[in-house]
């Protein structure tokens, strides 16, 4: 079973009490932005084998969003933050790099 951290209240909670929101780190794109960009939006999600970036929300709890980072093959989970930031902390960065060779947080971004 997944295991996560709220960032914000503390708890270590299962997936049963999280709502999962899908990936993180998406590019939205606003009014008077094009089909396309719309389209992959919408529509163009990673699904990788490997280190992925989640949102969940702890709705069970303070209800609050927040981002996780994981291992889509092992379930383990580098760190979770908050969804208010662009990219993953140093510290969660330099965690996935440790383990996972060749890794570089640009590839994602």
């Amino acid at each position: 079973m997944l295991i996560l951290k709220c960032p914000y209240c503390g708890v270590a909670c299962d997936e049963t009490e999280l709502d999962a929101g899908g990936e993180a780190h998406l590019t939205r794109h606003g009014p008077g932005s094009s089909d396309n960009a719309f389209e992959e939006y919408m529509f163009m999600r990673e699904n990788p084998r490997g280190v992925h970036f989640e949102r969940w929300r702890h709705a069970y709890g303070c209800g609050k969003w927040f981002h996780a980072a994981r291992n889509t093959s092992t379930l383990e989970v580098f760190g979770t933050y908050s969804a208010q930031v662009i990219e993953p902390p140093k510290d969660i960065r330099e965690a996935i790099s440790a383990k996972v060779p060749g890794w570089r947080w640009r590839d994602f971004a």
